[in-house]
């Protein structure tokens, strides 16, 4: 029989984890919130918000990786106990590289606010609006141990990919007609690019997700969606 005072430490172990993984989601999304908020209000105190907090997303993501090592020395855990620490890694490492997209856009954003106003930049809202509920999805996938919530992304990207493409053949079009706006109308299409790996980012929370409630791997499977 295991000695509780170790099964005490691992259930704190595991406590602690989640809850680092759902905080550092919370700060990413909210990074990328207002990165959004940053380049739709021209705000460059906003802007610079963004970027100087990146640091503290790059902090959870470390501690993140140390609290699951010392699980994996420690405990040794086995079957959904491994999925979960392997899950919540995995999903850092997603979570990080959503909020440096983030902090993409918010340099962008200081770019495009010191020149005149560009009314196009209203069209980068449905595709954040998008890429923001597979992310917002994504997370309580993890959070609520909600498989089929996972699963579920990978087909609701396809409509962001569609108007992303859209809005970045509108915006190549701009660059054609504008009159020294050229260089502002690649920014924008540079920030759509973000938004469309923010999408295929939350995608793959999700199949961490799926993979952690139910060790199934869903990262080659043509058919994503739950049977």
């Amino acid at each position: 029989m295991q000695n509780p005072h170790i099964l005490h430490d691992f259930d704190q172990a595991i406590t602690s984890l989640r809850a680092e993984v759902i905080s550092m989601a919370g700060k990413a999304r909210h990074n990328l919130e207002r990165a959004i908020r940053a380049l739709l209000q021209r705000n460059i105190e906003l802007a610079n918000a963004v970027i100087a907090d990146d640091d503290e997303v790059d902090e959870h993501e470390r501690h993140i990786d140390k609290l699951g090592m010392e699980m994996l020395v420690r405990f040794h855990p086995l079957a959904s106990d491994l999925r979960l620490v392997v899950s919540s890694m995995k999903i850092s490492m997603n979570l990080e590289r959503i909020s440096d997209h983030a902090t993409n856009i918010a340099k962008r954003a200081k770019k495009i606010s010191s020149s005149q106003e560009l009314h196009d930049t209203t069209l980068i809202e449905p595709i954040y609006t998008l890429a923001d509920q597979l992310l917002r999805d994504a997370i309580a996938s993890y959070s609520e141990q909600d498989s089929a919530l996972g699963a579920s992304l990978h087909a609701r990207d396809k409509e962001l990919d569609r108007i992303y493409k859209e809005a970045s053949a509108t915006f190549a079009s701009r660059i054609e007609q504008s009159e020294g706006r050229s260089q502002d109308y690649l920014h924008l299409i540079l920030v759509l690019r973000s938004l469309e790996r923010v999408g295929d980012l939350a995608v793959n929370v999700g199949e961490d997700a799926v993979f952690l409630g139910t060790a199934r791997d869903m990262r080659h499977e043509s058919n994503r969606s739950l049977s």
